[in-house]
């Protein structure tokens, strides 16, 4: 809390030492200002008047927006704020969901610029880069599934500590990722990258007994690797959707966790490769 706060006033107590400066006014209404703000107006209209008014509105504009913004960060980070220097076991269970939230945040990421991949030309060198690009992609899956796992042993272990203390939030939250509708999509995103891996890797390597030399042989083996590419990708739309509904509801449910959670999930439906 204060992020902004401070620094709003120690500015606003500036400005007002500058203004008795000027005016030739007690120096020490800059400290009053410091002290309490709420007394800003006051000393605005004792020094000019019926000419303060801009002045007024202007420190009613910014008071009203650092509060705003207080109250905003307040919002987004009360848990950690009140848990952040108490025992060894809710610190850890914060790092751990904090680590969660950023491995999240990349695969995310990543996966955004992989379905603007998805329709590229069909030359070796793009298929190439792209199945290094799904590599990538699959290998940060990796890293965000051993941080759930990691989240979820931590508060299964000390299940009997949080809840002796209160702090259901850190079960519900473990809920969250070990919930059907999540443990399905991570299943089912992970099926779409290995098959679309696949097929990226197989064309690649036969690059030209599809393209160049029609190989009936190589041509056979493309259209099942594809045809498995396209039922996973169709597979993971739909349980991509059920996650979004499951997540936005959770969210409206438990909105304390929301500082817990990534603030925007992967949303688009993957498109065919083609």
């Amino acid at each position: 809390m204060y992020y902004i706060y401070f620094p709003y006033v120690t500015l606003l107590a500036a400005l007002m030492l500058y203004d008795c400066y000027q005016l030739k006014q007690p120096r020490w209404w800059a400290l009053a200002v410091l002290l309490a703000p709420v007394t800003t107006p006051y000393f605005i209209f004792k020094s000019r008047k019926e000419s303060g008014v801009k002045f007024f509105m202007f420190f009613i504009v910014t008071f009203c927006a650092v509060t705003g913004g207080e109250l905003f960060l307040y919002s987004k980070g009360v848990n950690r704020h009140h848990y952040a220097h108490q025992m060894p076991e809710i610190r850890q269970m914060i790092h751990l969901s904090d680590q969660l939230k950023t491995t999240t945040m990349k695969l995310d990421h990543e996966l955004g610029i992989l379905e603007n991949l998805t329709k590229i030309e069909s030359r070796a060198h793009e298929i190439k880069s792209t199945f290094e690009f799904v590599e990538h992609v699959i290998n940060l899956l990796k890293i965000n599934q051993e941080a759930i796992k990691q989240m979820v042993t931590y508060s299964s272990d000390h299940e009997t500590f949080f809840i002796g203390r209160n702090l259901e939030w850190v079960l519900t939250l473990r809920n969250f990722y070990t919930n059907r509708n999540v443990i399905q999509h991570y299943k089912s995103l992970q099926n779409y990258l290995d098959r679309f891996a696949d097929v990226l890797k197989y064309t690649y390597v036969n690059f030209y007994n599809i393209t160049e030399y029609k190989s009936l042989e190589h041509l056979k083996n493309y259209d099942e690797y594809y045809l498995r590419y396209r039922r996973a990708i169709d597979s993971h739309n739909r349980f991509n959707t059920k996650r979004i509904d499951f997540q936005n509801v959770f969210a409206d449910t438990y909105p304390d966790l929301k500082s817990f959670l990534p603030g925007e999930r992967q949303t688009d439906t993957f498109r065919l490769w083609e």
